[in-house]
């Protein structure tokens, strides 16, 4: 069943509405006349320019607002890495700035490079002898992997455009690379001279061939057939709208944004509640992740990306399939993007919008009062996913019923391969006759922009204790809670602590609960790893946000990045360790609370070829925001499996958007090609 779309206009664009393509076009346009870009300019980070919050929230000068993009320009000839900001409402350039890249790292990997540094490494020498000394003589069937290079204080590295490059075999178009590393060899490539500049090469000579195919009916063995369908239905329709960017979904309404670099954004997140609209959040994204490898060897030991900041996972958006991707009653938004030449590229279906059932919400079967009640939990879905190189990655945002907020990533795709000889390596799996997979972390950073019931908040961190016994405590059962405010930025760097329940409360400095408590929302971590690598590591002095899970920073309008503002090359120390050397007082103030979160892994033979979802996130539950269960108004299920057999779905309210990339059908209907 297909869901229909209207399509609405509108005179006005909001100050946070994600960039248009006319709007890219127009910023090139000003920098071109501008005399900023040439035929060596190539446009990396093409951002919406955000205007202060205040001046946002404040109804007056949020309509006088002029729509800005910022934008990093490199020189592909020179190196040299400009930013600039163009006001695309009165088109001029508002202004620019020269960066060093030997102290503030450098543009992201545009896309042309990783052709380009196929075609530097192959016309080495030095490195088509490498490969033959591993019996590889067809180098046209060895895919090149540019990898970025990070930090490591080589110097004859300063001031050039670095990757370290890896390959694999790939003897047929079906045959999976990632299966056949060919391994003791490393180049390091500057794409600015269009050279290899070194050569790593170990004593390993073998390269693994046993297929890695995982659609290979070899492998797979005979396709099931004992799974039945299910179908998700929603007869009446679904009960979320879409208008001019504004989501709203029950008592929820936000505005959804995208970019290259982050991807999905979420803005001005708030919950309406017996009639008043209560702002919990400004703003919500995916800031930075970074995926640390542990394998010390001369081959593996440097490798560390930064899938927003090095390869901006937001223009690696994939476009999402009815059926596959999302399941049920679906709409899809489409997602702009610019390209390295600062065009605009649209990304279809990039981001899927839909309900789930989620189980009982509440229920009570009750002697006294002879009831017997239960109410339903739903949430709505807000998500995307990405693909860099060998990883797959969807980001989930979840709003329940109940005012819950959770975010949810999920890794997939193939494990990151090299040689192994089958010993026991501390550091990697074997996983089949030669081949391997190191030990590694994918570690993300969600950036949190809190409101809750106003831009003046306050952060508590609250353990779990346990009560010695006294007169006071005379049977050794009371379970008490410390809670410690956190008042400024350089004693709000903490870690999650499971061993004592450990929380972080985000309360309102201004507003009380009935019972005359700070309403709040209650940020709850999984307490997984935060970053292993040494305390020494060069991976370790750039990804310094990853070395925590709780960062609180007082509201500035350019602190944006957790990893720094240009992540690739940079030696390091930017981002969340230089916010919060400011030490600015954060109790009562405008805060951003970042998150760190994510997974460790060590891997599993289940992982090859493909690796089932792997699973990492937090939840975000308001706690006294509320004066009881904010869900009492829900009505009983009106399910027919429920009640009675005349029983009809819930009512719900069709979508529409301004969007004409608004899409929507019941899964899975001739619109998915998946094979179903």
């Amino acid at each position: 069943m297909s869901l229909t779309i209207p399509t609405t206009t509108t005179t006005a664009i909001h100050p946070l509405a994600a960039l248009t393509p006319a709007e890219i076009d127009r910023a090139r346009e000003v920098l071109t006349a501008a005399g900023l870009v040439t035929e060596h300019t190539r446009f990396t980070y093409v951002l919406l320019h955000e205007p202060h919050k205040r001046d946002v929230l404040d109804p007056e000068r949020a309509a006088s607002l002029r729509r800005q993009v910022e934008t990093l320009l490199l020189d592909f000839a020179t190196g040299a890495v400009t930013q600039a900001v163009v006001d695309v409402t009165d088109g001029v350039v508002v202004g620019t700035r020269e960066l060093d890249p030997a102290t503030e790292g450098t543009a992201p990997v545009l896309d042309e490079e990783f052709a380009l540094v196929d075609e530097i490494v192959k016309a080495d020498a030095g490195w088509a002898a490498a490969l033959a000394r591993r019996g590889i003589h067809d180098i046209e069937n060895v895919r090149t992997c540019p990898l970025t290079a990070g930090h490591f204080d080589y110097d004859d590295e300063e001031g050039r455009r670095m990757f370290r490059v890896l390959a694999f075999y790939q003897g047929s178009p079906s045959d999976l690379p990632w299966a056949h590393p060919i391994d003791g060899i490393v180049a390091h490539v500057d794409t600015l001279s269009r050279s290899v500049i070194r050569l790593v090469e170990t004593p390993v000579e073998t390269v693994p061939m046993e297929s890695g195919d995982y659609l290979d009916p070899e492998v797979t063995g005979p396709l099931r057939t004992s799974l039945k369908p299910i179908e998700i239905s929603q007869p009446e329709g679904v009960s979320f709208s879409y208008d001019d960017g504004v989501l709203s979904w029950e008592n929820w309404d936000l505005r959804v944004g995208f970019n290259g670099r982050e991807g999905l954004t979420l803005h001005d997140v708030a919950f309406t509640h017996q009639q008043e609209r209560r702002p919990i959040l400004y703003r919500a994204s995916i800031s930075e992740m970074v995926v640390n490898y542990a394998d010390p060897t001369p081959i593996h030991g440097w490798q560390n990306y930064y899938d927003a900041g090095e390869y901006q996972f937001g223009r690696l958006a994939n476009s999402l399939e009815l059926g596959c991707d999302c399941l049920g009653e679906i709409f899809y938004l489409d997602a702009v993007v610019a390209d390295d030449f600062g065009r605009p590229r649209t990304i279809a279906n990039a981001i899927c919008i839909h309900e789930e059932d989620y189980g009982i919400l509440w229920k009570h079967t009750d002697e006294f009062t002879h009831t017997s009640e239960a109410r339903r939990q739903r949430r709505l879905v807000v998500s995307f996913f990405t693909t860099v190189g060998n990883y797959d990655y969807g980001f989930y945002f979840y709003f329940y019923l109940d005012g819950t907020f959770e975010v949810e990533a999920k890794a997939t795709g193939i494990v990151f391969t090299g040689a192994h000889d089958g010993g026991d390596d501390p550091y990697s799996t074997p996983l089949a006759p030669g081949l391997g997979a190191p030990v590694h972390q994918h570690m993300f950073c969600a950036r949190l922009d809190m409101t809750v019931d106003g831009v003046a908040n306050a952060v508590d961190e609250i353990d779990v204790a346990r009560v010695p016994v006294s007169d006071a405590n005379p049977w050794g059962s009371a379970i008490g809670r410390t809670v410690t405010r956190l008042k400024t930025e350089s004693g709000a760097v903490r870690d999650a602590d499971g061993s004592v329940g450990r929380v972080w409360s985000i309360s309102s400095a201004e507003r009380t609960n009935r019972v005359g408590r700070p309403t709040s929302y209650v940020l709850h971590p999984e307490s997984g790893p935060a970053l292993f690598s040494a305390e020494e590591a060069h991976q370790r002095r750039r990804a310094g946000f990853a070395a925590h899970h709780l960062w609180v920073t007082q509201y500035e309008p350019s602190e944006l990045w957790a990893a720094g503002y240009a992540v690739n090359l940079h030696p390091g120390g930017a981002g969340l360790p230089a916010y919060v050397a400011q030490d600015r007082p954060i109790d009562g103030e405008d805060i951003v609370v970042w998150h760190t979160f994510g997974l460790t892994h060590f891997p599993r033979l289940e992982d090859w070829p493909i690796m089932p979802v792997d699973y990492a996130g937090f939840s975000l539950k308001p706690y006294g925001f509320f004066d009881r269960n904010p869900t009492l108004d829900l009505p009983r299920s009106t399910s027919a499996a429920c009640h009675s057999a005349s029983g009809s779905s819930a009512a719900g309210s069709t979508a529409s958007g301004s969007s004409a990339s608004g899409s929507s059908g019941s899964a899975c209907g001739p619109e998915c090609s998946c094979g179903h």
